[in-house]
């Protein structure tokens, strides 16, 4: 499985992608919004930092803004790949700009029968928001598993990006239905490496090899 991180913050993508596991990034104009500089330039140095995929959403809400935005976010970056909601209008404009060879991102996905839509137009990733399904009763890993069930049937070539993480039984759950991706908040990625035994662990062994010291 490969681990995105879910920032626009330059800083955090550093200290995460120095432990040699973020394989890419995603961004959203919310997150981009809290950075405060011009959103381009952002984009243009996580490109420069992970070498990965980079997703840069559109703000336009209509088909033609759309292709306008997505095609300017293209020339960004090789990395880059345009992130449009599941609407109608984002549907068309993921099939356009696919069939044009840019790799789209369909984000805002909440049911198996969006998921298929997208897919068939050609989207690169699908975004799947498990958190927020879960704060309304509904089963976000059980969408997962829908998901990878119907691409399994069709062959279909559309990566599962799971979003919305919430924590590390998420990312877990992910990994053993075969989504392809996790897209994370620094916190929960950095919550991977957490475990009570680990530090009681490593403290008695230091404290042995102190006192072995002194001997």
């Amino acid at each position: 499985m490969k681990f995105f991180v879910d920032t626009g913050n330059i800083a955090d993508i550093k200290r995460l992608h120095a432990l040699g596991i973020v394989d890419g990034v995603t961004t959203n104009p919310s997150l981009m919004a809290k950075e405060k500089q011009d959103p381009r330039a952002i984009l243009k140095e996580i490109c420069d930092i992970v070498q990965g995929p980079v997703s840069g959403e559109v703000v336009a809400t209509d088909l033609e803004g759309m292709l306008r935005e997505g095609r300017e976010l293209r020339e960004i970056s090789e990395h880059i790949v345009v992130k449009v909601p599941f609407t109608p209008a984002g549907v068309q404009a993921c099939k356009t700009l696919s069939d044009e060879g840019t790799r789209v991102n369909v984000t805002l996905v909440f049911s198996a029968a969006q998921a298929l839509i997208a897919a068939k137009v050609g989207a690169y990733f699908v975004s799947p928001f498990v958190g927020r399904l879960d704060d309304i009763g509904h089963d976000g890993m059980g969408l997962i598993e829908d998901i990878v069930e119907i691409y399994d049937n069709y062959e279909f070539t559309t990566q599962v990006l799971v979003a919305s993480t919430r924590g590390p039984l998420h990312i877990i759950e992910a990994a053993k239905l075969g989504a392809d991706i996790c897209t994370c908040p620094p916190a929960v990625i950095e919550a991977l490496f957490k475990h009570p035994l680990t530090d009681i662990g490593l403290e008695r062994f230091l404290k042995d090899w102190e006192k072995a010291q002194q001997k």
